[in-house]
């Protein structure tokens, strides 16, 4: 071959090979534009993580791969988490530069851990001085509230919008309560909030050995060691300049609580991908359904009037806030206990399981020892079998069970309904006594169906759930739990003035300054209308044993004013009140040792034929309270 034709096979060769290779490209840069504007990857980002379609290569296109599913995007470990350092914002241009790497997180998980902090002098709180805010990823703002409010200057929009956004949860210990104290500190508005306690208690799998502060739950559930050491919590949050340590514990409150989140999400089923037309807010609502933006109570069980009264007599959540790190106990008191410690269990069994008899024979109930022996040494009865314990009674009974399948007729087991535990447990009622109590009496004899056995760290879950659904009846009923109208007796301040005066006097003696003295007999003299009487020792004696509290004429019970709505429909209102109670123990505790034949309608379609639809329903109300049905 001459050298001109070799040149020219050499020059058609490479134009060949670049034709080739152009043709090439073209083919693959096509097949990117079509993927790329395939409706799978034209929805708005909703943690999900699409197939990487640009890197397909013809080669593995003939392999036959099957297509990759849309998948979660991976939590950050907790490890890594705490590793991301914080940004500090004081400023609107601070907060303008972290804002848009916070919308990107939001997109992903619309979950914000969020925490405050404030100085605390001698009982006495100021205003809310750092936010914090903390994102699936650890990204971690902590918001200097004070700069904006001494220079007057507005808080940023995207903040103030995020906080108050529906769709945006907003997840920590008493996060509720810190919403509480950013309205009346900086006016800003907390929505959507999820205290993680109440998630703790729900989840039953969950091992809670040390409490519910979030120094315990990060320690049992993610064996991660909080520093809430005395210094840091009480350290000047307001100084110029934030210390190192102080944004570290800062920025792990925050962090920490969103991890807890997660953890215990997951803890009842995994995170899936959102089904089409449905977006990852929805499920993350779902499961914390009925917990958002409810403060937390705790141990408000049977004895919730009590309880109650006694936190309302405390300061306001102003004044003394519950969220609990700011708090600071005496160290020497500073002892934690298990979950449901301070309960006092039964001594004795609930059930004794002894058996009575009608003069034929048949069945008529279960009942305790006690009872059954009081028959026999009465005379009314004969022992007929020592076990199980039967006695037949002499006389007919003024009832008997319309069936042999009914539920007092079936033995019970001394366990907890719950979990199984037999030991360290005690009553329970499904209704709390606050409302059975106005139930009329048709009603209330004789029906312990609603008394169940519950070990002492079930009862105080239990009664965290409970106190969830009468938020809920507070709200649906305008009976609410904290107003003035469900105190029985007001503190009078002036009886509480003129007791004070008295007691000053007579504790001081000689060395008080007579400016002084002058002062505190007028306060004396005023309040007994007589003030040129001159205050003697058997006065001032009077006055120090006077009553400061006085009777409170709106005084209506939570419980009273919740059953007189349902009584407005008759005894299938109550009926309802009644099932509304059992379903709500049957969802909220899942029990698994429920005793036979037990029922959310038991009794009820006996109510309905003993006494019939339009039975005059007669509450029962304290003394104090006059009865208008």
């Amino acid at each position: 071959m001459s050298k001109q034709s070799t040149l020219t096979a050499a020059v058609a060769t490479m134009l060949g090979a670049t034709l080739g290779c152009l043709f090439l490209w073209r083919s693959i840069r096509s097949q990117k534009k079509k993927a790329l504007k395939s409706p799978a990857t034209a929805e708005p980002i909703q943690a999900l993580v699409e197939p990487d379609v640009a890197s397909s290569e013809p080669a593995r296109q003939e392999l036959s791969v099957p297509p990759q599913t849309p998948k979660l995007m991976p939590l950050t470990p907790v490890d890594a988490l705490l590793q991301v350092p914080p940004v500090i914002v004081s400023c609107l241009e601070e907060w303008e530069t972290v804002w848009p790497a916070l919308q990107m997180d939001l997109c992903t998980y619309p979950v914000l851990g969020l925490d405050c902090e404030w100085v605390s002098f001698k009982g006495k709180t100021s205003a809310v001085s750092l936010l914090q805010l903390a994102t699936f990823s650890g990204r971690c703002v902590l918001v200097r509230l004070l700069p904006f409010r001494d220079a007057r200057l507005p808080l940023p929009k995207g903040l103030i919008g995020v906080l108050s956004d529906p769709r945006v949860l907003k997840v920590g210990v008493g996060c509720y309560e810190d919403g509480k104290r950013l309205a009346h500190d900086h006016g800003l508005t907390l929505e959507c909030t999820v205290d993680l306690r109440y998630l703790a208690l729900r989840q039953r799998h969950a091992v809670l050995n040390n409490g519910l502060s979030l120094k315990s739950l990060a320690s049992d559930l993610l064996n991660v060691t909080l520093d809430k050491s005395y210094e840091l919590r009480c350290s000047d949050w307001e100084a110029d300049l934030l210390t190192l340590e102080q944004m570290t514990y800062a920025a792990r409150d925050a962090q920490i609580s969103i991890a807890l989140f997660f953890h215990l999400l997951r803890l009842s089923a995994e995170l899936t991908v959102p089904a089409e037309g449905e977006s990852l807010f929805i499920q993350l609502a779902s499961r914390c359904q009925g917990l958002t933006d409810v403060p937390f109570r705790w141990r408000c069980g049977a004895e919730g009037e009590d309880v109650e009264r006694r936190r309302r007599s405390r300061k306001s959540t102003t004044d003394s806030p519950e969220s609990g790190d700011q708090q600071v106990p005496d160290p020497r008191r500073n002892k934690r206990k298990p979950l449901g410690v301070g309960y006092s269990a039964r001594k004795s069994p609930l059930y004794d399981n002894c058996f009575l008899h009608a003069p034929d024979d048949q069945p008529l109930c279960t009942c305790d020892k006690k009872k059954a022996k009081w028959y026999l040494e009465k005379g009314i009865g004969e022992l007929v079998s020592e076990d199980p314990f039967i006695v037949r009674l002499l006389f007919e009974p003024s009832g008997r069970p319309d069936s042999q399948k009914d539920y007092y007729l079936t033995a019970k087991e001394n366990l907890c309904v719950v979990c199984g535990k037999a030991e360290s447990y005690i009553r329970k009622n499904i209704v709390p006594h606050e409302y059975r109590r106005h139930f009329p009496a048709e009603m209330k004899d004789h029906n312990s169906h609603d008394i169940l056995l519950l070990c002492t760290s079930c009862h105080a879950a239990s009664n965290v759930h409970d106190c969830v659904l009468k938020q809920q009846l507070a709200e649906e009923h305008s009976a609410p739990q904290g107003c003035e109208e469900g105190i029985r007796l007001l503190e009078d301040a002036d009886r509480r003035r003129v007791r004070s005066a008295a007691r000053a006097l007579l504790g001081a003696g000689d060395g008080m300054p007579e400016s002084r003295r002058e002062e505190l007999q007028s306060v004396i003299q005023s309040f007994y209308c007589d003030e040129q009487q001159k205050v003697t020792q058997e006065m001032l004696q009077k006055a120090a044993a006077l009553e400061t509290r006085i009777s409170n004429e709106s005084y209506v019970p939570h419980g009273l004013k919740v059953v007189r709505v349902y009584a407005e429909h008759g005894l299938r209102g109550l009926m309802e009140l009644e099932r509304r109670w059992r379903q709500h123990f049957l969802t909220s505790m899942q029990p698994r040792f429920l005793p036979p034949l037990w029922s959310v309608n038991h009794n009820h379609d006996k109510y309905l034929r003993k006494y019939g639809e339009d039975l005059k329903i007669q509450l029962s109300c304290p003394p104090s309270t006059p009865n208008s049905e």
